[in-house]
C-alpha cells in the first residue's frame, strides 16, 4: 500500500523550525494534520519556546485562515510563528507595488510656487525653477538644472538619491534628511547626484559613477527605462 502523501512537512533549523503546508490539498485537511504533529512533538513547558516559519508555496491565506494557523501554532503549545511566506500576491498589493516602482516621466518646467508629486521615481525632463519643487517617494532624476527643492524617498526610503543634469538647489530631502544650500555663491555641479552617505549622517553630492557602487538598483532603473 502506498505511504499517505505528507500535508506538512517540518525541517529543524538552529532558528527554529521551517513548516512547509502542501499547496494543493483542502486547508483544513492540512490543518488536521498540523494539529496532530504539533500535539505530538510539543516541548516540554521548561524547555524556550520554538520559532517557526511558514511557508505556504502557491497558497494565499484569508484573515480567518491565518487566525487558525496561528491558533494551532501558539506559545501555548511551545511554539510562536516568526513568519508566514507566500509566493501568492493579490491583485491590490500588485498594483500597488507597480505604482511604487514605476518610472514616471514628467516634460515640463516646475516654475515658482509650483510642486509635482509621483508615487515612484520621478524623470523629469525639464527644469526645476527656484521656488518651485519636486517630490518623489522613489528616486528623482532631473534632465535639466536643478535650482529649486527635490525631496526623494518621502516616505521615509533612505537608500533613494536625487541626479540632475545641473545641481544647484535650494534644497535637497532624501526621505528625513536635509541638505540646505551653502551659505556662499555656488557655481553649481554638473551630472551630480545627492545621496545619503550613513557614516557621514547627512546628504553628499558626488559623482555620478558612486550609484554604481552604492546604488544597485539603478541597473533596474536603466533597465525600465530601455524597456518602456
Amino acid at each position: 500500500m502506498l505511504d499517505k502523501k505528507q500535508l506538512v512537512t517540518i525541517k529543524g533549523t538552529r532558528e527554529g523550525l521551517i513548516l512547509f503546508i502542501d499547496e494543493t490539498c483542502s486547508f483544513n485537511e492540512a490543518m488536521t494534520e498540523l494539529h496532530d504533529k504539533i500535539n505530538s512533538s510539543k516541548p516540554k513547558p521548561d524547555e524556550p519556546i520554538v520559532s517557526v516559519t511558514v511557508k505556504l508555496g502557491n497558497r494565499y491565506l484569508k484573515t480567518e485562515q491565518e487566525e487558525r494557523l496561528r491558533e494551532i501554532i501558539s506559545t501555548k503549545n511551545r511554539f510562536e510563528i516568526y513568519t508566514i511566506e507566500s509566493d501568492v500576491v493579490l491583485k491590490e498589493d500588485a498594483l500597488r507595488w507597480k505604482e511604487n516602482s514605476e518610472v514616471k516621466i514628467v516634460n515640463r518646467i516646475i516654475r515658482s510656487g509650483q510642486v509635482l508629486n509621483i508615487t515612484g521615481d520621478l524623470l523629469l525632463i525639464g527644469d526645476v525653477n527656484p521656488g518651485g519643487k519636486v517630490v518623489a517617494t522613489g528616486n528623482v532624476y532631473v534632465m535639466g538644472n536643478l535650482y529649486g527643492i527635490a525631496h526623494a524617498g518621502v516616505n521615509g526610503d533612505h537608500n533613494t538619491f536625487i541626479i540632475a543634469s545641473y545641481m544647484k538647489p535650494t534644497q535637497l530631502r532624501i526621505a528625513n534628511y536635509i541638505s540646505r544650500a551653502p551659505d556662499y555663491e555656488s557655481e553649481g555641479v554638473y551630472m551630480e547626484c545627492g545621496l545619503i552617505d550613513e557614516e557621514q549622517d547627512k546628504i553628499i553630492i558626488d559623482r555620478l559613477q558612486v550609484l554604481s557602487r552604492k546604488r544597485l538598483e539603478l541597473n533596474g532603473f536603466e533597465r525600465r527605462i530601455q524597456n518602456g
